[in-house]
């Protein structure tokens, strides 16, 4: 019997970013959701959890970088992939701090977003 794909959910406020990165993971054989704010995706743990988060940094209300640590704080431990156009001094260390499993820079290698989750669901 198939075992069932990985669950990957992206979190980005840009529509077109999440298009993409949907289309790259599904054709790389991901279960992909995507999210265009965090509440939505805290909403969603309701019903699934999934294997790894793809989050932006730099989103309205709930920045990614606060969803990384509303989670840690709710005991909710899924790899998080970090990803954003804006490497801001110390951001990559602030994120790693918060429990982040990977940090990319926009424009980034589709080969590098999958390895990182990858390695991310393989480490748990």
């Amino acid at each position: 019997m198939a075992q069932a794909p990985p669950r990957v959910a992206v979190v980005d406020d840009d529509a077109s970013v999440r298009k993409a990165l949907g289309r790259l993971l599904s054709a790389s054989s991901f279960e992909i959701t995507t999210f265009g704010s965090a509440v939505e995706f805290l909403k969603s743990l309701e019903e699934q959890s999934p294997h790894c988060l793809v989050v932006d940094i730099h989103m309205p209300d709930i920045t990614g970088l606060d969803l990384q640590r509303h989670m840690a704080h709710a005991g909710i431990s899924i790899p998080t992939i970090v990803i954003t156009a804006h490497n801001e001094p110390g951001l990559r260390e602030r994120c790693q701090s918060a429990g982040a499993a990977a940090f990319l820079v926009k424009p980034f290698d589709g080969r590098a977003l999958i390895g990182e989750i990858n390695s991310a669901i393989q480490r748990g």
